[in-house]
């Protein structure tokens, strides 16, 4: 009885259709994540934050609104067209792809779909997108702060919800991009782009050579993402003039705190369930091992483990403990020097 209930759960078409999608949109996911919790969970935590400064937690409040919103809004704009592009290579691989390359990137699989090269090559291709797109993402997360800061807490004639494209003095659309109108030959073209990819010797080379290690693609990439994303917000927030000097320190220590903790904690959660994991993918393999999608759930399962993982650390238990950390540091050193 226990073990037709687990088979129930593990073939529930709600969740296979889910791990589908993720799979399918692993970027999206991720982003997705990050604005519900960015708009909610972290700013909560940071305003409960004991004994630091008003100021200092409006602008981690700040920092945590726009960060959601941008990088929701970056992957609406640049990661969904590219994710689009790799379905319908999967779908349609000998027109975008030479025949070469088919042969080389299925490596004795049954189709290239099902292949460990090719789907660690076209994660590689759709989680690039945010380390790509992580420079431009903080540059305009600075600009958006000061007008977050003016609406939501200076003239408290907004709330959260309120948000909108008119208050983005760089027009981006932000949120009511559910779907990115391209038509014509730009879907085409970028699958035609993406295809000259994977046609690359060079890649082919390293996922082949790398097919064992597509599991950990997501959590390798994501913590490159972050490292380059903070590094960039340090620079962008040293330079800016809409943010306060005497606020700018604790911003910055905020953020690289944040990250810090995020990775090695991810890390090392990631680390100690890789074996309870591995043998749910097995027992959840062995359920629908009939299905021909199976390894499009099984590539889902392991987008959503440390996307899950680090969203829970960054935006629910760290904040209150990096908000802290960061004015006591900046208090120390500005006494010190």
């Amino acid at each position: 009885m226990q073990v037709q209930k687990i088979s129930r759960l593990l073939n529930n078409k709600m969740l296979l259709k889910g791990l589908e999608k993720i799979s399918e949109h692993g970027t999206s996911f991720a982003a997705g994540t990050s604005l519900a919790m960015s708009l909610t969970v972290r700013p909560l935590a940071i305003l409960s934050t004991p004994d630091v400064e008003k100021e200092n937690k409006e602008y981690a409040v700040s920092n945590s609104i726009c960060s959601g919103l941008i990088k929701f809004g970056m992957v609406e704009a640049v990661a969904l067209p590219v994710e689009n592009a790799v379905k319908r290579i999967d779908k349609n691989p000998e027109k975008y792809l030479k025949t070469k390359s088919i042969n080389a990137l299925q490596n004795g699989a049954e189709t290239i779909v099902k292949s460990k090269s090719y789907k660690l090559a076209t994660q590689m291709i759709k989680l690039g997108t945010g380390f790509v797109t992580a420079i431009p993402k903080s540059v305009l997360t600075i600009a958006l702060i000061p007008v977050i800061m003016d609406n939501l807490f200076k003239k408290k004639k907004k709330v959260l919800e309120s948000v909108s494209v008119k208050n983005n003095p760089d027009n981006i659309q932000i949120i009511n991009s559910k779907k990115i109108p391209f038509s014509g030959s730009i879907p085409e073209n970028i699958s035609k782009g993406i295809g000259k990819v994977l046609d690359n010797q060079y890649l082919q080379n390293f996922v082949i050579k790398n097919a064992d290690k597509e599991k950990d693609i997501a959590k390798h990439i994501t913590a490159a993402t972050d490292i380059l994303l903070t590094t960039a917000f340090a620079w962008r927030t040293e330079t800016s003039n809409k943010i306060k000097e005497n606020r700018k320190k604790a911003l910055i220590y905020n953020n690289v705190i944040s990250t810090a903790i995020t990775l090695f904690g991810g890390y090392g959660i990631d680390r100690a369930i890789k074996n309870k994991t591995g043998k749910f993918i097995k027992t959840f393999s062995e359920v629908n091992k009939n299905d021909p999608k199976l390894h499009k759930y099984i590539e889902g399962i392991n987008i959503l483990r440390p996307a899950l993982i680090f969203a829970a650390i960054y935006y629910g238990i760290l904040p209150m403990f990096s908000t802290y950390i960061a004015e006591k540091v900046d208090k120390y050193i500005e006494k010190h020097t």
